[in-house]
């Protein structure tokens, strides 16, 4: 067992290392938002107005679930527990500088993400029974052709492996070990973990037994609320410390570029540790050119392509510029980044919850804010994990076999809640990251028709101003 571990770390390490997947993901990323001259950035704001009425969907477009509950779906797998570990283990490897870069992921993957959302929409298929699907599998089959179509099947192949683990049993293993752990801690009581397990399985089965629908509308719920609780308490602490957060972005600028040299328990960090960890883990939380969520943007019920992918470049920028730095700027400011000694695991598990901790010293209210940030974004990533599991499963074997992937699905949470997941969680590395190979050769292909879109929708002023 040992060597194989040894040996699919060493897989992983070239998957998402700094000769294969890094460039590639921002490398596209780039050459999309050139491609876009600059729209992502120059029309951020017209993308909140149409988040705000895509609340109510027209009732002659058609979809499944309004524009904003796509786009909650979408979030829904994407903030998770890397806008907490993530950004912990981005500093302590890559040092404070490490942020800078984790910015620059996500402004060039709203290119990636404006792209990915716009052409799931565009090249979407209703099964027999109503079901909206959409996403690389599909705009790889109906926009590159039938030569094609062997990589939208290998896509859906790593999609679906993807979705048990990274999308499920270390999700599960991460809200029964933080429910564990803050109940030991500040209430001096034992839970096993078999009692979280059940409790997990019997909220998951509610929520995803029910379909896309009943997922659009508790992700349309849960993520707004679990996203503006944690957003606030970081701010809270942020204001309560408002002096040191000039300092903390005048760290994050100079480190960018200089690196960090060693300072209390921290290593030291390079200029090219400060990129590699900072894109890295940018990469990683946001998920631009993974293919993820256009599955999720596929589903909305609109009619423009263009409009889903206004919502859909909205994805990195409220994971990454908004959440992450509210938890770097919170890691920095609390100090702790620079005492924190150890095993980079464990330290990057502990680090925001110290940091919290001791910037909101209020009987352990920063514990417990994080513990439940944790938890919600976990479980969160549950169910917006299923439903991209679930389509790729249709893709594969028919609309029938969607009920019988979200019982199994369903059914596996209890066991990643209780396993041991260092093997599981090497497979979901690796399986991850070979999405994003299929989904950024195809972004690439289709770029000129993603660039046609747009220029179409934004030359008419109806749309630029509606």
């Amino acid at each position: 067992m040992d060597s194989l571990v040894q040996f699919l770390d060493q897989i992983s390490g070239h998957v998402w290392g700094p000769y294969l997947l890094i460039p590639l993901l921002l490398g596209v990323g780039v050459i999309l938002m050139v491609g876009l001259r600059f729209m992502p950035l120059l029309r951020l704001p017209h993308a909140f107005v149409v988040m705000w009425r895509g609340r109510k969907s027209h009732p002659e477009h058609k979809g499944e679930i309004s524009p904003f509950r796509a786009l909650m779906t979408s979030l829904a797998a994407t903030v998770g527990t890397g806008n907490i570990v993530g950004v912990a283990t981005a500093i302590l490897l890559g040092g404070p500088g490490a942020v800078f870069w984790m910015w620059m992921t996500a402004l060039f993957g709203m290119a990636t993400k404006f792209c990915e959302a716009t052409l799931a929409v565009k090249y979407r298929e209703v099964t027999p029974d109503g079901k909206f699907v959409g996403g690389p599998m599909y705009y790889i089959k109906n926009g590159l052709g039938p030569k094609w179509k062997w990589m939208a099947t290998l896509f859906a192949i790593f999609g679906m492996v993807a979705s048990f683990g990274i999308g499920n049993m270390t999700q599960a293993n991460s809200v029964t070990n933080s429910v564990v752990d803050i109940a030991k801690t500040q209430l001096g009581i034992i839970v096993l973990p078999e009692v979280v397990a059940v409790i997990l399985l019997i909220l998951s089965g509610i929520v995803l037994i029910g379909g896309v629908k009943r997922i659009g509308q508790v992700a349309g719920t849960l993520v707004p609320f679990m996203a503006i609780v944690y957003v606030l308490g970081g701010l809270v602490i942020l204001g309560i410390h408002i002096d040191k957060v000039p300092a903390a972005f005048a760290l994050i600028f100079e480190s960018a570029f200089t690196g960090h040299a060693a300072v209390g328990g921290f290593a030291g960090s390079t200029l090219a540790m400060a990129i590699r960890f900072g894109v890295a883990r940018g990469l990683f939380s946001n998920e631009a050119g993974m293919g993820s969520a256009p599955i999720a943007h596929a589903t909305a019920i609109v009619k423009n392509p263009v409009k889903q992918g206004l919502l859909g470049m909205l994805d990195p920028f409220l994971d990454t510029i908004i959440v992450c730095s509210v938890s770097a700027l919170v890691i920095l400011v609390s100090g702790q980044w620079s005492t924190v000694d150890g095993k980079i695991d464990n330290a990057a598990a502990t680090l925001t919850s110290l940091a919290f901790n001791s910037a909101l010293p209020y009987g352990g209210l920063g514990s417990w804010l994080v513990t439940i940030g944790l938890v919600l974004f976990a479980f969160s990533t549950i169910l917006g994990w299923c439903v991209y599991g679930e389509r790729c499963v249709i893709y594969l074997f028919g609309h029938k076999a969607a009920l019988p992937f979200r019982i199994v699905f369903t059914l596996v949470v209890p066991v990643g809640a209780m396993a041991k997941l260092s093997l599981v969680w090497l497979l979901s590395d690796i399986f991850n990251g070979l999405m994003a190979i299929p989904n950024l050769v195809a972004l690439l292909l289709l770029s000129p028709v993603v660039f046609k879109l747009a220029r179409e929708f934004f030359s008419d002023p109806k749309n630029r101003d509606e």
